[in-house]
């Protein structure tokens, strides 16, 4: 099954500048690393990234590992998308967080699935990855972005894209259901210092390509781990939810 990522990722950040080119470990940085975690799950890496010239070095990334990229409008993000999927002649995609850099390419997938076998327009994160632990992102259709797009402007920031998907009438959604026994606390999205320290953590003991039972399993062994940055996690709830004021 071919999986489309887009992997969604700007370089200016208020809270962690320049987070997508922090250093993660064999010689390379969290964006490279992103790409190479993607084509190791065998997900086509695709970067949806901005035209403003604070990308440039973006695009000059993507030219180097040899992957698609495509840049959009700065703050329209559904915009991006729908263009991008418009341009590489796709149907469908999934979402890439930069922001999670141990995603699980097997959850996506099975996002994937499940958006086309049931005919759906959206399928969500599981709770646990919108909670936290950025385990999977959405896979979407490109003709429901296209719909929540009729009558915004066009410099419209639609950050929050889910806000906007969810006032379409008649949308067929699913969350996916939880895949994992464990119920742990796992903050793993790079927002905060205290969320790069974690993550470099995690990459030094298990590695860059680790599964999540592999991660899991470390924060079994190590059950106070969790705790270096998930005091931040009350913090980004309360960002997020102002953002869709």
């Amino acid at each position: 099954m071919y999986v489309p990522g887009f992997i969604t990722v700007r370089s200016n950040s208020s809270r962690l500048p320049s987070k997508c080119f922090l250093s993660f470990g064999n010689e390379c940085n969290v964006l490279e690393h992103i790409v190479r975690r993607a084509k190791h799950f065998k997900i086509d890496p695709i970067i949806c990234t901005s035209t403003d010239s604070s990308d440039n070095l973006i695009e000059e990334l993507a030219k180097r590992e040899d992957v698609k990229c495509f840049r959009g409008p700065l703050i329209n993000k559904l915009q991006r998308w729908a263009d991008c999927a418009v341009h590489f002649n796709l149907k469908a995609f999934h979402t890439v967080d930069a922001d999670d850099p141990f995603f699980d390419g097997d959850e996506m997938k099975r996002s994937f699935k499940l958006l086309l076998s049931e005919n759906l327009d959206v399928v969500g994160p599981t709770i646990e990855s919108s909670e936290g632990d950025a385990s999977v992102g959405y896979s979407i259709k490109t003709e429901t972005v296209l719909r929540a797009l009729k009558g915004l402007k066009p410099d419209t920031d639609t950050e929050m894209m889910w806000f906007f998907l969810d006032k379409l009438k008649s949308l067929k959604k699913e969350v996916l259901p939880s895949n994992s026994k464990n119920k742990l606390k796992l903050r793993l999205t790079l927002d905060y210092e205290e969320d790069y320290w974690l993550l470099e953590s995690i990459r030094k003991i298990v590695g860059n390509l680790a599964s999540r039972k592999d991660i899991e399993k470390l924060f079994i062994k190590n059950p106070d781990l969790y705790k270096i940055n998930w005091f931040r996690n009350t913090e980004w709830k309360v960002a997020q939810n102002l953002k869709n004021i």
